[in-house]
């Protein structure tokens, strides 16, 4: 049977400017001068790092230089530059790590397509205890929509001894399970390939998914690769292969975030969101649960300032690190003895 990419129609293929065909024929990354051309990742990081484990490596984004590590998971289909513009804001108070999970951005590992709980799981530990070693440093894992379902569960299994503090962002298990029968026809409904990146980044842009251009700039080049045969760009991740994980993501999220023992916040982008299990807890004190106004589901693309401050206040308020971090007129909770 021949690829449904390979017959689909290419998004934008009439237009051929800046960010389509170059002279040699082959689609350029376009111009970052350009409304829809990519941004380095150089902008907003420091450096990037590949940890090798076995034969697999992985990619990771650092950034920063002092204070607790924010260790960033991604959702699914994205990567770690999905955090960049946050990374920027952040850097100067406390030090970022973003990975780039398995099948995903610049990762390789030896079966990409093994997106099980369990396996995601056991690639963050691998990768902060190889990073780390035995002097690792406080740790805030901070995980977006997959991704924060994955920070969730390693939070859970308290396994690293330093880590101080979760905060998820925009993932709830009874509308993300509720979300799943419908996941494969949002998936089918995406263009499957594009002339540039430049179109690609215009239709996330356009189509809703982001609302910060600035973001999908940097954030959707490493969700792209170039199909040779074709002359375009296609996705990365082939999302649609991974549905036999979807439900182990999700599946008894509420509980396993509320176990976790150490501080931990909630953002939403909606007020609908909390199930009931997720309702008692709040209203036991259990999490911090905040909704982000006037933003979609990427909270830490669309609104990095705000996202950036909330986080820096939650790692102030709980004290996280060496020494905490100190930001101007913050009342700190007091910890129990």
């Amino acid at each position: 049977m021949a690829d449904a990419a390979a017959m689909a129609p290419v998004i934008g293929e009439e237009d051929q400017s800046p960010g389509g065909a170059g002279t040699s024929g082959i689609p350029t990354w376009g111009s970052s001068r350009s409304k829809f051309g990519a941004l380095p990742w150089t902008d907003y990081f420091d450096e990037e790092l590949d940890v090798e484990i076995g034969q697999d490596s992985f990619h990771v984004y650092l950034a920063g230089t002092q204070g607790p590590v924010l260790f960033c998971l991604h959702g699914g289909g994205s990567s770690g530059l999905s955090f960049a513009l946050s990374a920027r804001m952040l850097k100067e108070k406390v030090k970022v790590a973003a990975m780039d999970m398995r099948g995903h951005g610049s990762t390789r590992t030896s079966d990409d397509l093994d997106l099980s709980a369990e396996t995601l799981c056991q690639d963050v530990l691998d990768v902060i205890r190889t990073m780390y070693k035995n002097d690792p440093p406080s740790i805030v894992l901070i995980g977006h929509s997959m991704g924060g379902a994955i920070a969730t569960r390693v939070a859970a299994k308290r396994v690293l001894r330093t880590l101080a503090g979760l905060i998820v962002v925009d993932v709830v298990e009874g509308t993300a399970i509720a979300s799943l029968i419908h996941m494969q026809k949002l998936l089918s409904n995406r263009p499957p390939a594009f002339p540039s990146v430049e179109k690609a980044i215009e239709w996330n842009v356009k189509g809703g998914s982001l609302r910060n251009i600035d973001s999908a700039r940097v954030s959707i080049p490493p969700t792209l690769k170039y199909n040779e045969e074709r002359k375009c760009y296609v996705w990365l991740t082939p999302l649609e292969k991974s549905e036999r994980h979807w439900r182990g993501w999700y599946e008894g999220l509420s509980d396993i975030f509320l176990s976790a023992p150490v501080a931990k916040v909630l953002l939403l982008a909606g007020t609908d969101r909390l199930d009931k299990s997720l309702t008692i807890g709040q209203m036991q004190g259990k999490f911090q649960m905040i909704v982000v106004r006037h933003t979609g589901h990427a909270i830490q693309e669309d609104v990095p300032e705000e996202f950036s401050s909330l986080v820096l206040t939650f790692v102030a308020r709980n004290r996280i690190g060496a020494h905490g971090i100190d930001i101007p007129g913050l009342i700190r909770q007091r910890r129990s003895a």
